[in-house]
């Protein structure tokens, strides 16, 4: 039962003037500025006080379940006292406290859940006196969640689920003592245990969904997401509408929770709060998503503190780990026993066919319908090898669940994991067994992780799980990254994703051993967190966990070589030119030969899939199936194969060739493309793709005067079509206009004026002076793809651009709010690419509204002429390429160099408002 104890915690007790009889309880009572003080009786002054008392005494250590009593406490008698204020204490209603507030749970502006509940229908009498504490509470500030219900309005509201669930946790403050256990005795009239569980479970499935269903979002909700304190409720909800309790402790008395689950739940709980509690300090709201706005000075106000060698975001990396720890506590803790709900009281009562049957595994398991069981508690004392025998028939027999009884004596057995046993010979081939074994092999290793089994048996997993990396680019932890990676990996080998891994699906399944890439891929970021290179301190690791299991030295090697490069190829097809035979011939070398190729691009798709939703699209697909590809006939000296500048070009041509037969057009016949494609330049055919090539052939073709588009009185040509390789919804323009020295910065001011974001760029130069140019565009508003007026507004604005070659003037734009809490240095470095005598430009930057209209200003104002870029958003960070020279197509001097990196860096020095978009 709830009872309040805030003597230690010094609350300011209620104004005296609402306590006294000096004032009539009809007495007008306004929120008019303009009224005497006490027209509100001084209850804004109080709430506002009693706030500060509770923030002072979180300050002092007193525990903040104390402090969520306490405030609960502090509402209950101001309720009790306006109750009596107007009069309602002489009638038949009575006042309840419902959901969190039931539960004596408010955080500073939590939801007040009342409800005033009447044996019959309310007169007009005492409806007049509800209004005005109504009006009242609003005027205050309280913003409560009433209802107001006779008993048969309750029995029909209390059909939707969700107030079911509140009148569950219904707490009589005042009023009529008859009527104190009628709301729990609806809800169980109207809800029977069956009907009530699987409402609940339905409504956490919808709702786990609606948060990507992962505890590990880069911006949770601490109440609703997975692993938050919804999870807890739930818990509270199902049961309480069994067994009759009114606290969760209640529940290890009737034996269903244990002293330890209890215990976790509570800590983690507590830690919630703590969070949400100044969450509601620094906004000033009920708030509970823990955004970017918010979590440094959070972590600072939780004592997360910066150290002397620490890197910048270190702080609030701990203070997120320690979240994302809690929330997977939780989470995991939610799920065990609500199903041990199911298997303890559902299961029981269902008829025999549709209880789960028992069939024996071995001496040690069973399994029990679609789960997996130990035959008696003291398996895994008995058999501590049991531990990990159990995953691998999890894996053998296709079983994806364990019953909550072997969970707990799972998780602690694990605990029991040691040196000792790491370092026994048949733990160890147990475990490698496990790996090798791929059936579920993503479920097994989650259930290890979620348990304690994959930490203790390998500790550095333990230091990364919740790790998470302070930006917009890793969109998981460290651990649940891993994990997801392996899984990945298995979709290579499934037939429904082959479509969308045709290539790395076939080579993953030559792969005959697959638990050399599992081995990798759980060794990868292993070493995140600990300063230093991840990927080297990686590699000593994974060799000497292979050589400690008694793999060969070989197989050891392979996977330290795969760990340390498993950057390398990403990499390099996204910031190096592959379409310069040079680069690829260094790359090649580095690989060394096939097997490391094969095992490298397969762990690289796998990792980058696994690190951000939005990172792995058709482009980057391309990008690294043309770096595979080229690498791959280097390596196996393929004599038919392009390996320098000119064969890449011929090759490129016929591919383009054999679409065009394809092609039904009468303004594309073949000697014509050719004589257009000998104007466009060896520089076109290296850096497009047969597909786009057509397109632009045609568009070129057909641009009138027929024939004429590379005469220099033709007029400037722009197309746009639909492009969905780098984001839904976005649009590819190309331009085919005379060359002109500061085309891209006017071309990069229309997009910034039309406000298009630029996702990929291609800039070449046709040997008879004339550029096309390409670009990826997404636009916000959603309207490009579809509307026609848009897209000629668009032709034209580009068109009268380039008529007027004046640099337009940059629109201000406000910094998106996500942006706004990163710190990217901005790092510009220049590299002489003798093939092309031009400098290559390396521009590292926070990603930010306009950055290539202001780079393209700079290039104007400092005389540069840009031949090609690539434009690469990765999270909040740009990391985009430029080919330059002079207007003279020169090479940059060092002093014009270092002048124009000065004035990049001062232009892209932005200043991160506060108003947020």
């Amino acid at each position: 039962m709830f009872t309040c104890d805030v003597a230690s915690i010094d609350l300011t007790p209620l104004p005296l003037l609402l306590l006294s009889n000096d004032v009539a309880a009809d007495a007008p009572v306004s929120a008019d500025t303009n009224a005497p003080e006490k027209s509100l009786l001084g209850i804004p002054e109080w709430l506002a006080q009693i706030n500060d008392d509770i923030s002072r005494a979180l300050e002092r250590g007193v525990n903040i379940r104390q402090l969520v009593a306490a405030r609960a406490c502090a509402i209950d008698s101001l309720l009790i006292a306006l109750f009596n204020w107007f009069e309602l204490d002489k009638t038949d209603l009575a006042l309840f406290a419902t959901g969190g507030y039931g539960r004596g749970e408010l955080s500073l502006y939590s939801d007040i859940d009342i409800l005033l509940l009447s044996p019959d229908e309310i007169d007009s009498d005492t409806s007049g006196k509800i209004d005005r504490l109504v009006a009242l509470l609003w005027d205050i500030g309280l913003e409560p969640a009433l209802s107001v219900r006779s008993v048969s309005d309750a029995l029909e509201a209390v059909l939707d689920h969700t107030i079911a669930s509140a009148q569950l946790e219904a707490r009589l403050l005042i009023g009529n003592a008859d009527l104190q256990e009628v709301p729990i005795q609806i809800v169980n009239k109207q809800w029977s245990p069956r009907a009530f569980f699987d409402v609940k479970i339905e409504e956490a499935r919808v709702r786990y969904l609606q948060h990507n269903a992962t505890e590990y979002n880069l911006e949770p909700n601490i109440k609703t997401a997975p692993g938050g304190l919804r999870d807890i409720h739930i818990v509270g909800w199902v049961t309480k509408r069994y067994f009759r309790v009114s606290k969760l402790y209640d529940l290890v008395q009737q034996n269903f929770l244990t002293e330890k689950e209890f215990d976790d739940l509570s800590f983690a709980e507590g830690y919630l709060w703590q969070i949400r509690h100044y969450l509601h300090v620094l906004t000033g709201r009920n708030e509970n998503k823990l955004l970017f706005d918010y979590q440094r000075e959070i972590a600072q106000l939780m004592g997360y503190e910066t150290q002397p060698d620490d890197e910048p975001n270190a702080a609030v990396e701990r203070f997120m780990r320690d979240y994302y720890r809690c929330a997977m506590r939780i989470s995991t803790l939610s799920e065990m026993l609500i199903n041990h709900y199911y298997e303890t009281i559902i299961e029981p009562q269902l008829p025999d066919e549709e209880r789960p049957k028992k069939q024996p595994i071995n001496a040690r398991f069973n399994q029990v319908g679609d789960q997996i069981a130990i035959s008696h508690h003291r398996v895994f004392a008995q058999h501590p090898e049991s531990i990990l025998e159990m995953f691998l028939l999890m894996g053998q027999y296709g079983i994806k669940n364990v019953r909550t009884h072997t969970l707990r004596a799972l998780k602690v057995a694990a605990r029991g994991i040691d040196q000792v046993y790491r370092d026994n010979p048949t733990h160890q081939a147990l475990f490698l067994a496990n790996l090798k074994e791929q059936n579920y092999l993503f479920h097994r290793l989650r259930t290890m992780n979620r348990c304690g089994v994959l930490g203790n048996y390998v500790p550095a997993f333990a230091q990364v799980t919740g790790l998470m990396q302070y930006d917009l680019f890793h969109r998981y932890t460290v651990d649940a990254h891993t994990l997801f990676l392996i899984r990945i990996l298995h979709r290579f080998t499934d037939p429904r994703f082959y479509e969308d891994f045709p290539l790395v699906s076939s080579i993953f399944q030559r792969i005959e051993r697959k638990e050399i890439l599992v081995l990798a891929a759980m060794f990868h970021d292993i070493a995140k967190g600990r300063g230093g290179n991840h990927s080297e301190l990686g590699q000593t690791e994974s060799v000497d966990f292979c050589l400690a299991h008694g793999m060969s030295l070989a197989d050891a090697n392979l996977v330290g070589w795969l760990t340390r490069y498993h950057l390398l190829m990403s990499l390099t097809a996204q910031k190096k030119d592959i379409s310069d035979p040079e680069v690829v011939t260094v790359f090649a070398n580095l690989i060394g030969n096939v097997t490391h190729l094969n095992h490298l691009y397969v762990l690289t798709v796998a990792d980058m899939n696994a690190t951000n939703p939005q990172l792995w699209n058709s482009w980057r697909a391309t990008l690294m199936k043309q770096l595979y590809s080229q690498t791959r006939r280097i390596l196996r000296a393929d004599i038919d194969a392009p390996t320098n500048r000119q064969d890449m070009i011929s090759a490129t041509r016929q591919q383009a060739l054999v679409m065009l037969d394809k092609v039904d057009n009468q303004h594309m016949n073949r000697d014509e493309v050719l004589r257009l494609w000998d104007d466009l330049g060896d520089e076109y055919f290296l850096r497009e793709i047969a597909e786009d090539i057509l397109w632009h052939t045609e568009a070129i073709l057909n641009h009138p005067p027929i024939g004429l588009a590379s005469n220099a009185d033709s007029p400037p040509l722009v197309v746009l079509r639909e492009h969905r390789e780098l984001a839904l919804d976005a649009v590819q323009v190309f331009v085919y206009t005379q060359d002109q020295t500061n085309l891209f910065a006017v071309t990069m001011a229309v997009f910034d004026q039309m406000n298009l974001d630029v996702l990929d760029a291609r800039i070449i130069t046709a040997t008879r002076d004339f550029a096309l140019d390409s670009y990826v565009l997404l636009d916000p508003s959603g309207t490009l793809l579809v509307d026609e007026d848009s897209q000629q507004e668009l032709k034209q604005r580009l068109i009268d651009a380039f008529k007027d070659p004046t640099v337009l003037k940059l629109t201000n734009k406000r910094m998106p709010r996500q942006l706004k809490h990163f710190e990217v240095t901005t790092v510009i470095n220049f590299e002489f690419n003798d093939a092309s005598d031009q400098h290559i430009m390396s521009l590292e930057t926070l990603d930010q509204p306009g950055l290539l209209a202001r780079v393209g200003q700079v290039f104007l104002q400092e005389q540069i002429e840009v031949h090609a870029a690539r434009i690469t958003t990765l999270g909040e960070r740009a990391e985009d390429m430029f080919y330059i020279s002079d207007q003279n197509d020169e090479p940059l001097s060092a002093d014009r160099l270092e002048t124009l990196k000065s004035a990049l860096t001062a232009s892209l020095s932005v200043q991160k408002d506060t108003r947020v978009t």
